[in-house]
């Protein structure tokens, strides 16, 4: 069935964290709550944390497991104290702040060539980000059709009703639409599970050509032939 719409994953498929949330960005934020850490471990620390932002069978949005891997990031680092929660819960909010990121220099041209053929573009995140603040921001708006975030929507990927919210949202079907992510377990795994096809990102060049018989890019540049072909 030809594509008619493709759907993005937002955070590290469209735009990445400047300094704010590197390992400086987490000392500065640590020394406004009186905490210490140490900067060298920070890589470690958010590996070891990772484990916090995987989605288990209960798939409702829930702000606490984003402030719980902050929070494990800082204390993998060292930090410890009366200050802690506070700071944790201050870098989970100022994630949802689109001056913090920046945009990938393959976005918009790929966006731009997949939307002058008359696909519809959407959008699937995992935030309690802004989506119609983030599109402005970035000046995508007159490339998205339609958004979904998991805070507004109540569920996150790869729960079905987040996608069908966004199918719904572009008037496709599931086997009429693509989804393009970097995580296999959110974005390539609920799309496939609904029926839609999906693209794994992995801008590392880590994974193998096909991962599971899904298509890997390694940049959006990508894209617009694997979709000519699907």
């Amino acid at each position: 069935m030809t594509t008619k719409a493709v759907f993005f994953d937002v955070d590290f498929t469209l735009i990445y964290p400047g300094s704010t949330f590197g390992a400086q960005g987490y000392r500065t934020f640590c020394e406004r709550h009186g905490l210490a850490v140490d900067i060298t471990r920070f890589d470690d620390a958010v590996l070891a944390a990772s484990s916090e932002l995987e989605v288990g069978d209960d798939a409702t949005y829930r702000a606490d497991m984003f402030v719980r891997f902050g929070r494990r990031v800082i204390e993998a680092m060292g930090g410890s104290g009366d200050g802690l929660g506070a700071c944790a819960q201050e870098i989970y909010d100022e994630w949802a702040l689109c001056r913090h990121f920046l945009l990938y220099a393959d976005v918009k041209p790929a966006l731009r060539q997949l939307h002058a053929t008359g696909l519809r573009l959407g959008l699937i995140s995992n935030t309690h980000r802004c989506l119609t603040t983030f599109q402005e921001h970035f000046d995508l708006d007159a490339l998205i059709a339609g958004a979904v975030s998991s805070a507004e929507h109540g569920y996150m990927k790869p729960h079905p009703s987040i996608f069908e919210a966004a199918l719904r949202g572009l008037g496709v079907d599931a086997a009429e639409a693509m989804m393009v992510g970097d995580s296999l377990s959110h974005d390539v795994a609920g799309a496939r599970e609904l029926g839609m096809r999906a693209v794994l990102l992995d801008r590392s060049g880590q994974e193998r050509t096909e991962a599971d018989g899904v298509a890997v890019i390694r940049s959006l540049a990508e894209l617009p032939a694997v979709v000519a072909s699907s």
